[in-house]
């Protein structure tokens, strides 16, 4: 595999990973009601793959 390709699966895993992360905190901790992220399923999914990615570049070795 080309070092574009590893770049991208390794971006790719982290995102996934804030996806899971993030639907995982609606289910058990998010709020009912009046709070702006936890409280939908698709804002608190896509918040945590966000931060997955921000992680991602965080942790790069570049």
């Amino acid at each position: 595999m080309s070092q574009k390709t590893k770049k991208f699966i390794k971006i790719l895993v982290f995102i996934l990973a804030g996806c899971t992360v993030g639907y995982i905190y609606y289910k058990f901790w998010g709020c009912n009601g009046t709070c702006a992220i936890s409280s939908n399923p698709y804002r608190s999914t896509i918040y945590g793959g966000i931060i997955g990615g921000l992680l991602s570049i965080v942790f790069s070795k570049e």
